[in-house]
């Protein structure tokens, strides 16, 4: 196991907030977890200009395009809705046995 890789209790499709960087402050949901490079791709953070190249035989036009880069997971949190604010994960057992992930703060389940 590589010893740089970052242990997370973030999922895709979580409601995260950054808490760090150009976009301190932006929401936005959890598309993707690069687990080799401790990041993660979340939809309209950390926007970049990336020149494309026109490759007619695949239908490209050529230009400018804006997309999502990647972006440290050290700097996001899931957002809590309720409360309206960043906010901690933590792990409990349910009825049925299975392991659920719960918010720290006021321990509502995490959907």
């Amino acid at each position: 196991m590589n010893k740089n890789l970052m242990p997370t209790k973030l999922r895709s499709g979580d409601e995260v907030i950054v808490i760090a960087g150009k976009d301190i402050g932006k929401k936005g949901t959890l598309r993707e977890i690069v687990r080799d490079k401790n990041k993660a791709i979340v939809t309209g953070i950390n926007m970049v200009k990336k020149h494309t190249k026109p490759n007619p035989e695949m239908g490209i036009t050529g230009g400018v395009v804006e997309q999502e880069a990647a972006i440290s997971l050290s700097n996001l949190a899931i957002w809590n809705p309720k409360n309206k604010s960043k906010d901690k994960i933590s792990y409990s057992t349910n009825d049925d046995g299975k392991k659920i992930r719960l918010f720290k703060s006021s321990g509502a389940e995490i959907k």
